[in-house]
């Protein structure tokens, strides 16, 4: 793995950060935890490469409050044009 950040995705709604920590601290130091409110995935951020290595192969489609949960290396984020249209504005124009 490049990254020490992971991606935690199909996460039931219910399930804190502090749960998080938790499960994740059994693999090694936790640096931060990010739970997105309402969208039922989060980011987790451990010590190591190594460590959310460990994490990843070990917590991967496993179950996490009544859900199979996956873990996966978390990627940066895309800028997509389309995402900030003018659709509003070219609405307005007609």
């Amino acid at each position: 793995m490049n990254t020490n950040k992971l991606y935690v995705g199909n996460l039931n709604y219910r399930t804190t950060e502090e749960k998080l920590k938790e499960v994740f601290s059994g693999y090694g130091n936790v640096v931060s935890v990010k739970v997105i409110e309402g969208k039922g995935f989060a980011f987790v951020e451990m010590e190591s490469n190594d460590d959310a290595l460990k994490a990843k192969e070990a917590l991967d489609n496993t179950d996490l409050d009544g859900r199979n949960i996956r873990v996966d290396e978390a990627k940066p984020r895309e800028s997509n044009p389309r995402q900030r249209s003018n659709y509003s504005n070219s609405r307005n124009r007609f």
